[in-house]
């Protein structure tokens, strides 16, 4: 973190005001220094009215460690103009398109706080140097007519400028602008420090801040956090574009008719699939049917299968084909075509008064039968000995 303040450098008077500003993440100095303590802060001091006229260089900010007479800055040992700094700060200013304002007894922030008030121009400067060892300086300072003749006849005699620092190493961040004045430390100053933290301070990252309700809408949006960073913001909406861009780009391609069909055709070819599907499951079942009938025939023929046994095969035969097969060559001939089993008589144990509608009487009549042909050594099955019993009554 860093605090604001703001300085004015002034080698003519006795005293300096480094200004607190607030616990910002950078403070804002200003601070004038007297000839009684030049050998000290010499440095920070520019008397405008030295030569005699107003000055079109001046050096604005001292090279290395320096503080105000009245031992400011206390959140840090001193401020510190590095030759990094000053590089930086160079850089900066070139980089600017427009000038840095030089007012009357910093209204620039003073309007601030009251709003409307004018806060007229005392001059402009845009170019900066760095002088190694000796420190900032502004080039080239263009006065209006009014503020050269306040300097020329010594009404202003003290340049202060206004600066951010950090709050942990004391190292300048910016320059911001600087003022004509008097005696900077007049009560008020304490004001102006405050007033300037406001305006020139980057916003505190250990406050919490509202958040607009749009705001929030958009992180949702984006499928983050309110607690998101701009960071994590940024890269969301990038990688968004991202997928918009390759979405277009795919949009604008034609498809590739060797990959892709159009929708119609890929439903005419799907409603054709389902017609010949339905066709060829009639076909096959009808296929399937026809081989059923041709075993039962075959059977009925090999004299493995009796008129009263052929709907039963029928039936086996749709559901599985391949154990009716099986049944067949395996079953014995049960009656020879044109043949009864009783060879026109009538068979002994009351089968000729066999009622074929009592189930128990014939299941008993197949058991019986099964039960002598076992004894001669012939294994008779179920179906064969129920067709036995229900083709040999009355024969």
């Amino acid at each position: 973190m860093s605090r604001s303040r703001s300085l004015s450098n002034s080698p003519a008077l006795g005293r300096s005001a480094a200004l607190a500003g607030g616990a910002l993440s950078s403070r804002v100095a200003c601070c004038s220094a007297a000839a009684a303590h030049a050998a000290a802060i010499a440095a920070c001091g520019v008397d405008l009215s030295a030569a005699g006229a107003a000055p079109a260089d001046l050096r604005l900010l001292p090279a290395g460690n320096f503080r105000s007479w009245d031992g400011r800055p206390q959140d840090v040992a001193t401020w510190v103009m590095t030759d990094e700094d000053g590089a930086r700060l160079v850089a900066e200013a070139a980089a600017r398109t427009s000038d840095r304002v030089v007012d009357y007894e910093h209204a620039t922030i003073r309007r601030a706080k009251a709003s409307g008030d004018k806060a007229p121009a005392a001059g402009w400067f845009r170019q900066l140097e760095w002088r190694p060892g000796d420190g900032l300086w502004a080039l080239g300072v263009q006065w209006t007519a009014q503020a050269a003749r306040h300097i020329a006849e010594r009404e202003y005699r003290y340049l202060s400028p206004v600066f951010s620092y950090d709050k942990t190493s004391g190292r300048v961040l910016s320059l911001l602008h600087a003022s004509l004045t008097n005696d900077p430390g007049l009560d008020g100053l304490t004001d102006l420090a405050a007033l300037a933290a406001e305006l020139f301070a980057p916003p505190s990252t250990t406050q919490e801040q509202s958040m607009p309700e749009t705001l929030k809408k958009l992180l949702a949006a984006l499928g983050l956090q309110d607690t998101a960073t701009e960071a994590e913001a940024l890269s969301a909406v990038a990688a968004l574009k991202t997928n918009i861009a390759t979405l277009g780009a795919q949009i604008a391609t034609p498809p590739d008719p060797a990959r892709f069909v159009p929708v119609a055709t890929l439903s005419a070819l799907q409603a054709e699939h389902a017609t010949v599907r339905g066709k060829l499951a009639a076909l096959t079942a009808e296929i399937d049917a026809g081989k059923v009938a041709k075993v039962v025939e075959d059977g009925l023929a090999a004299g493995k299968l009796t008129p009263a046994t052929a709907d039963w095969a029928r039936t086996l035969g749709a559901q599985n084909l391949a154990s009716l097969t099986a049944y067949l060559d395996a079953a014995p001939v049960v009656m020879k075509p044109g043949e009864t089993q009783s060879g026109g008589k009538k068979p002994a144990g009351g089968l000729a008064g066999l009622d074929t509608g009592n189930a128990k009487a014939i299941a008993e009549a197949s058991l019986s039968y099964q039960t002598t042909q076992a004894a001669a050594g012939i294994s008779v099955s179920t179906p064969a000995a129920v067709a036995h019993v229900i083709n040999s009554k009355g024969v």
